[in-house]
Formats: structure tokens, C-alpha cells, sequence
């Protein structure tokens, strides 16, 4: 029988500050509290700390939470998340902590990981720790955050920044993507996947904040990209025309790929590129293809197209990728140490 006991492996501290959303107060506990091996054990130990010694903690809601931790639990973290506020106060009126806040921040330890859900990363960015890395935040803070900080790199046009040991997310709903990219680059797709699946949200959101933001001018409701976007994923591995897309959506090229561009955030040509590693970073976790099928299944064609855009994507070759993430004896050529391919498919699809 499956053990539900936690690991002793990662532990994810969350830090709760006074004016917490309760929304994403609770998405690092579900995203990776679900989080389970093959054997159903528990991947990440999820606790929640405060600033202060445990006690309530005030909620944006009519009603406050009682957290169990005071500031030491930081001390213990392999993973610290910082979820939105509105009652920063000094860091978000003046880029500068609070003594209480400083003391607190101070137990976390050399090395640790540190992720910014929404205006979190206030918090991170006030303590000098974005200084110079890139990141995000909200689409309606950005250019505040940006003057507030300018020695942050923003992009408030993306759901999430992974710069390694320093991750931030964009409003809100964007923690879920974020968390589960994490998920997904500690343990591999199939985990990431599955706690997508029990939590009832897709494993990844296309495009970034563009697609969420106000427009003054109501755009069409009559003509979207979705059947385009469905065809074309149907048909990776095969060359895809800009102008065959349009013609699924009997428009013209050029409102084809504004509209696209409105409803995905990124180019129709961006977006096949990133379908395609997906499909890549799938078939070399959960099959025992050759690199050079897996480039030719997932539309890339040849292995060092997939190896150049793989490098780009990810920062790794495919080889070192299916190494990372498979743990069956499958080697970096698709072979198994029996001599023999793999052709066993996880229970979770990519994305």
C-alpha cells in the first residue's frame, strides 16, 4: 500500500504576510502538497510561517488565518514563496522592508529557492534579491514595480520568470502555472501533469499576460484562433503553413496572425516552437525513441534543429533532459540497458 507520509526530501515554506489573498495563500499547499512519486509518497514537505510567532494573520477576506509557524520555519526551507499582499506598506509604497520583515527574511538560508507569486515579489525585489535578475509581476504593477526597482529586469509580458533560484509570477492565477513548472522541473512532466489533472487546471497556459489585460475597444467574439491552434496539434511533426492556419479560420494572413498574436500573447510561429518542445520534452521522458525520431515525431526534423531549440528553451541538450527525467534505464540514445528500446508510455500525457 502507497505511503501518504511526507518525504524528508523538499520542504516549501510559505511565507504569509498581514493583507494575504487566501487564493494564493492556498496554491503552493495544493500544487505541492499533490504532488507524488510512482510509489504515491509525497514529493514536498508544505508548511506556512509567519513574521511574527504563530498566531493570526490578517487576509485581504472578512476573516484571518491561523498560522501554526513563526519566522525560524524559513530556516528549514529547501523553497520559500512569497504569495501577494495588500498591506506591503514600505515595500510597496517605498521599495524598503520593515525591520519585522527584514529579521524574518534574514533566517532563510544561503542557497535557498526563493518564488514570488503576484506582488510577492515586492518582498524579493525590496530585500536586493532581483537585483539584476529578470522577473515579473502583475500586468497593473509593472511599471510601478519597474521605477520602484529599476535594477529588475521586468517582463510583464510573460505568466512566469524562471531565472533558477529565483522564480516569479504574474497575478494571481499565474502562481498555479508557476508552481506547477516547478513541479514539473523537479520531477518531470508526468508528476506536473497529474497534479494538473487532480487539480482541474491545464498543465500550461499558452502565451503570457498580453492576453488578460484591458483593452479599451472590445475586440471580435465571432472569430478566435482555437480551431487553428487545435489543428495544428494534430500535426506537429508535420511542416505547418503560416497561411494553411489562416485558412482554418478562412481569414486573411496578416488578421490571422494579429488575432493569434491577441489571444496567445506570442507569434503563431513562437507558439508552434514551444508546442514542439513540449512534445519533445514528452516523448524523451516517456518513450524510448532515438533523439533523431523524436526530432522528426515532435516537427523539428532533424536532431540538431531539436538539440539547438531544446538548448534555447530549456538550457539543456535532449540527451541530458531524458537523463534527468527518466529514471527506467533508458539512456540518452533511446536504449535500455537490456539492449532493447522502451516503448512504455506514463499514465500522463504532456501538456
Amino acid at each position: 500500500m502507497a505511503s501518504n507520509a511526507p518525504s524528508r526530501g523538499h520542504r516549501v515554506v510559505v511565507l504569509a504576510l498581514d493583507g494575504i489573498l487566501p487564493f494564493e495563500l492556498g496554491i503552493p499547499q495544493r500544487i505541492f502538497g499533490l504532488a507524488r512519486d510512482s510509489e504515491g509518497r509525497r514529493l514536498y514537505e508544505v508548511v506556512t510561517c509567519s513574521i511574527r510567532p504563530p498566531g493570526p494573520v490578517a487576509t485581504d477576506a472578512d476573516f484571518a488565518v491561523l498560522v501554526a509557524n513563526g519566522p525560524e520555519a524559513l530556516a528549514t526551507a529547501d523553497t520559500v514563496v512569497v504569495p501577494a499582499s495588500y498591506e506591503l506598506g514600505p515595500v510597496h509604497d517605498e521599495g524598503v522592508l520593515t525591520d519585522e520583515l527584514a529579521a524574518a527574511l534574514a533566517h532563510i538560508r544561503p542557497g535557498t529557492r526563493l518564488v514570488a507569486i503576484c506582488t510577492g515579489g515586492y518582498v524579493l525585489a525590496a530585500a536586493g534579491r532581483l537585483d539584476g535578475r529578470p522577473a515579473t509581476t502583475h500586468w497593473a504593477s509593472a511599471e510601478h514595480f519597474q521605477r520602484l526597482f529599476p535594477k529588475v529586469r521586468v517582463d510583464a509580458d510573460v505568466l512566469f520568470v524562471d531565472d533558477g533560484d529565483l522564480l516569479t509570477s504574474a497575478g494571481v492565477a499565474a502562481g498555479i502555472d508557476l508552481c506547477l513548472h516547478i513541479v514539473r522541473r523537479d520531477h518531470g512532466t508526468a508528476v506536473a501533469n497529474d497534479v494538473a489533472r487532480r487539480t482541474v487546471v491545464p498543465p500550461h497556459r499558452d502565451g503570457g499576460q498580453a492576453q488578460y489585460i484591458h483593452r479599451p475597444v472590445p475586440e471580435p467574439r465571432a472569430a478566435t484562433t482555437t480551431a487553428a491552434r487545435a489543428w495544428a496539434l494534430g500535426r506537429l511533426h508535420e511542416p505547418i503553413q503560416l497561411r494553411d492556419m489562416a485558412e482554418q479560420e478562412s481569414m486573411s494572413v496578416r488578421t490571422f496572425t494579429r488575432r493569434f498574436r491577441e489571444e496567445a500573447g506570442v507569434s503563431p510561429g513562437q507558439w508552434i516552437t514551444q508546442q514542439r518542445v513540449e512534445r519533445a520534452r514528452h516523448l524523451l521522458e516517456s518513450t524510448g525513441s532515438s533523439i533523431d525520431q523524436v526530432a522528426r515525431d515532435s516537427g523539428f526534423g532533424t536532431a540538431q534543429s531539436m538539440r539547438q531549440h531544446l538548448q534555447a528553451a530549456l538550457g539543456v541538450t535532449p540527451s541530458a533532459y531524458r537523463r534527468t527525467f527518466r529514471s527506467d534505464g533508458i539512456g540518452s540514445d533511446g536504449i535500455g540497458s537490456d539492449g532493447a528500446g522502451a516503448d512504455g508510455v506514463r499514465s500522463a500525457v504532456d501538456r
